[in-house]
């Protein structure tokens, strides 16, 4: 097994506040989604959020500087977790309860000028002021190595990678039995 985890933070904000009803669609899907990633192949672990009941919080949870509220009272929804490759990443996000959720967000997420999420590679697991650090920088200078989305990707060894589509629906299918 290698040494090498894929990180992966998203970052996104509500258009209303997040107890208006509009996002009731979004919240009725949160424990359901965290179930279903919780059992997906590939993820090595995912960060709680302090005081919440769960998983240990990875560090005190902070947000980008393209939050309106950066003291995080629910108007910016974030995820931080580890998985073994892209291709997890990937069958996770775009199948199932997730990829509900995902053709609903212009429902409940405002359209920013900021990438929606982040990965890297890392030997440790890394903290919420690491991740908005590595999405800052995407943001500011585009995909690298050192931060990356999906439409160009990198390997451990800071070659571009190619997604093996075949293994996204493999693990897709997995994920949908579990």
């Amino acid at each position: 097994m290698s040494k090498w985890m894929l990180a992966l933070y998203t970052f996104g904000q509500y258009i209303k506040p997040s107890d208006h009803p509009a996002n009731q669609g979004f919240h009725e899907r949160n424990d359901i989604n965290l179930a279903a990633v919780d059992r997906a192949v590939g993820l090595i672990a995912r960060s709680g959020y302090e005081g919440d009941p769960g998983p240990d919080c990875w560090g005190t949870q902070v947000y980008p500087r393209f939050t309106d509220d950066p003291h995080g009272d629910g108007w910016a929804p974030s995820t931080l977790s580890l998985w073994q490759d892209i291709e997890s990443v990937w069958a996770y996000t775009y199948s199932g309860i997730h990829a509900e959720a995902l053709a609903r967000g212009r429902d409940w997420f405002r359209k920013g000028d900021w990438p929606p999420l982040v990965m890297w590679w890392t030997e440790y697991r890394p903290d919420w002021a690491e991740a908005v650090l590595r999405h800052e920088y995407l943001h500011d200078h585009g995909p690298s190595a050192h931060a990356f989305g999906f439409r160009l990707a990198f390997d451990p060894a800071g070659q571009p990678l190619v997604v093996d589509r075949a293994r996204v629906r493999e693990i897709a299918a997995t994920n949908g039995r579990a």
